[in-house]
């Protein structure tokens, strides 16, 4: 039987080929065909580990280690499976198969919790197709309402209902999950930055997550002939679009205390060569590690904004994520710290700069992250890569941890 390290690079290597961009990075969005493969491949897997499998009306996937206490609640280990246009192999999926062979040796050693364990897969943690990000998560704790998340759409005007079904998912089924139902919730995933490469220390304890805003903003304008429109008549929103974007990084500097600003997309209409642009969409991530920053950035950047209405140009503003710092549960770091040193594996503590879905998941249980090297710290590109031993040893953590905190004999 092949080894635990060979294990995960089988399953990353497979989950890699659910790629709408092959040779260019791994490209799955939320309910897309490569979402489906995905998902076939991970509740296969799970099955065959011996799992009972289930998915609720957001598209997450459940698998489930019995635990003999009735009506218990689960420890739950997992992170998300989508990705970002061109991204890596790595972000999300390292913690879904960590998951999965966290039970995987639940069974195959025998185990008995008293309390349950649940392996999750959750969707549009990147928010790349419909926005906002942490989707899954934010469902689960019920800070994504139904009605909210009936009305999301794609920017080809599918809606969240839609795309399901075109895959086969069911979204009448529940979505909010029970707190009661929850006794803990642990996520592994790669650093995505280079603290732990530069240190040779192979496991990152999180302390804390940074809190992030994702502001949506529109500005309107008026249309016309590139050729003919004086330029003292013009209302032209890509101009006015982009002299607000030039201010942000003056925004988070003033800001300090590591306050960062960043406008990822952006959608000029009617997008013509020879057409001044009458619509511009773009997004602005807002992030620090203090709340006071992350909201007073939030204040500046959308004064800014509506200082530009006026002479033809109309802006609006929506705030379509907010998340305060989050700190980890300590009793649970200490565990991590307890089974490192008995797995004679060297740690350090460090600060996420980067949302996941434990910053949700710890409004209503228990949370801890682990964290893995990143190589040359990078991530959100074909290049991304963290090494399959340094998994293994953060799984084989989270296994420990998951024995304890399910009281596993």
């Amino acid at each position: 039987m092949i080894g635990l390290q060979e294990r995960i690079e089988k399953h990353i290597e497979a989950l890699s080929q659910f790629t709408a961009t092959p040779g260019k990075g791994t490209t799955r969005l939320t309910y897309s065909k490569e979402d489906l493969q995905a998902r076939e491949y991970l509740k296969e897997k799970m099955r065959e580990y011996g799992l009972e499998v289930r998915e609720d009306g957001l598209g997450n996937i459940f698998s489930r280690v019995e635990g003999t206490l009735k009506d218990a609640p689960s420890v739950l280990i997992g992170s998300h499976f989508d990705s970002v246009p061109n991204g890596g192999s790595y972000d999300g999926p390292t913690g879904v198969v960590a998951a999965l062979e966290v039970a995987g040796l639940f069974l195959k050693n025998r185990l008995k919790p008293k309390y349950p364990l649940e392996v999750v897969a959750m969707i549009e943690e990147e928010g790349t197709r419909f926005g906002g990000g942490l989707m899954g998560s934010r469902g689960i704790v019920g800070l994504l309402g139904e009605e909210e998340f009936l009305r999301l759409q794609d920017k080809d005007g599918v809606t969240t209902e839609e795309a399901m079904k075109r895959i086969g998912l069911d979204p009448s089924l529940s979505k909010k999950r029970d707190p009661k139902t929850m006794k803990a919730f642990l996520e592994l995933h790669i650093e995505q930055g280079p603290i732990l490469e530069e240190k040779g220390i192979p496991i990152g304890m999180v302390e804390a997550i940074v809190g992030l805003t994702q502001l949506e903003v529109t500005v309107k304008g008026q249309a016309g002939h590139a050729g003919t429109t004086p330029m003292n008549r013009r209302a032209d929103a890509l101009v006015a679009a982009a002299n607000m974007i030039a201010r942000f990084p003056e925004i988070a500097s003033s800001e300090g205390e590591g306050t960062v600003i960043t406008t990822g997309r952006l959608n000029v209409w009617p997008n013509g060569a020879n057409v001044i642009p009458d619509k511009v969409v773009f997004t602005v991530d807002i992030r620090s590690g203090k709340e006071e920053h992350v909201l007073h950035a939030v204040e500046e950047v959308i004064g800014l904004i509506e200082a530009y209405n006026g002479n033809g140009i109309e802006t609006s503003v929506q705030q379509q994520l907010y998340m305060p710092p989050k700190a980890m549960n300590q009793e649970i770091i200490s565990l991590f710290k307890e089974k490192c040193s008995e797995l004679n594996l060297p740690y350090c503590s460090i600060n996420s700069g980067a949302g996941h879905d434990a910053m949700v998941m710890s409004e209503v249980t228990d949370v801890a992250m682990l964290f893995i090297p990143s190589k040359n710290g990078l991530s959100h590109c074909p290049e991304e890569w963290s090494d399959a031993k340094e998994i293994a040893n953060a799984t084989a953590i989270l296994y420990e941890a998951a024995k304890t905190l399910t009281e596993a004999e």
